[in-house]
């Protein structure tokens, strides 16, 4: 067992020494990337076969999720008409640690041709790929972390972090922000906080719990049970909320010795807080909090009654 967490650790120093090299060799090449990237009117690219090619998905999936709209070609593919996916508006990332892959010698010409600017991924800095290249990321080793030599390791590893830090530096070069990450991540945590909205969320219809002016305090406390929200808006005839009545206000009556019968304009919490329809969501349960509240009804430009939501809503919609 010792053996094998040597066997382990060993590897991961040897990558970490290999990767420690990659931030100095970041330098006019990198910018030029960037800019590649930046300026496309069309899309970026990325190929490469074999372990290049699995590391290439991750990246044009890292650009892709960054604002930078990318796709994976297969080099193979490409050559028997995926090229044709391929346009003078975009550029292309190619992935090949010698620089040296086959396929790529028949596609680079046609690149050329149609004067498609290439960014290089590779350790060949003097390889048929970097000379045809207008920008090489230079991600060469002196040491794969395989102990025979043959297994892509530490410079798989150079290769994810330099796709890694193209996708960055060029996301944040072009301003993008979380409510830009959201929108390609709209089933996540990130895109359910920024992305929904309270209309989203929030229970209308029969289940919006509502009593006009003239209820009693019975009539209420059966709105209540019958919708389980926590709160019961009292309405004027304009659909306008008079104020409030909660689980706690019932309680908190039938301490003082009130009766069911009393008026619940006696009894509500008047106004009672209420929340815009077009808030986020995320900021209705800010304002929970804030308030120490489970519940809240929810009003629209006009401060008419237009839905209700509790915390339990928010929480099954991915707010937290």
């Amino acid at each position: 067992m010792d053996k094998i967490l040597q066997y382990g650790r060993e590897l991961l120093e040897l990558e970490l020494q290999e990767a420690k090299k990659l931030p100095n060799r970041l330098g006019k090449d990198f910018i030029n990337a960037c800019q590649l990237i930046l300026s496309t009117k069309g899309k970026v690219v990325v190929s490469g076969i074999g372990k290049s090619g699995h590391i290439g998905k991750k990246i044009a999936a890292s650009l892709a999720s960054t604002g930078s709209p990318a796709f994976f070609m297969h080099p193979s593919e490409a050559l028997h008409g995926d090229l044709g996916m391929v346009t003078q508006n975009d550029v292309v990332i190619l992935i090949s640690y010698s620089g040296r892959a086959k396929e790529f010698n028949y596609i680079l010409p046609i690149l050329a041709e149609m004067n498609v600017p290439v960014i290089a991924i590779t350790g060949g800095l003097d390889s048929p790929l970097a000379k045809s290249a207008q920008a090489i990321l230079d991600i060469s080793i002196e040491k794969e972390a395989c102990p025979m030599g043959l297994a892509p390791t530490s410079s798989s590893t150079n290769t994810l972090l330099m796709g890694d830090a193209l996708a960055i530096a060029v996301m944040r070069a072009r301003g993008f922000k979380e409510e830009d990450f959201a929108r390609s991540h709209p089933a996540g945590s990130l895109g359910a906080k920024l992305l929904n909205h309270v209309r989203d969320i929030m229970r209308t219809g029969d289940r919006i719990p509502k009593v006009p002016q003239t209820a009693t305090v019975l009539d209420t406390m059966l709105e209540l049970s019958r919708t389980g929200v926590g709160l019961v808006a009292i309405c004027q005839d304009n659909n306008k909320i008079a104020g409030v009545f909660t689980d706690g206000d019932l309680r908190r009556l039938l301490l003082k010795k009130g009766t069911l019968q009393d008026n619940i304009m006696d009894v509500m919490t008047c106004p009672g807080h209420r929340i815009p329809e077009n808030w986020k969501a995320v900021e209705a349960l800010k304002s929970f909090n804030d308030h120490n509240i489970t519940a809240a009804p929810i009003v629209n430009s006009k401060d008419e009654l237009v839905g209700v939501l509790n915390i339990h809503d928010l929480h099954q919609a991915g707010i937290s």
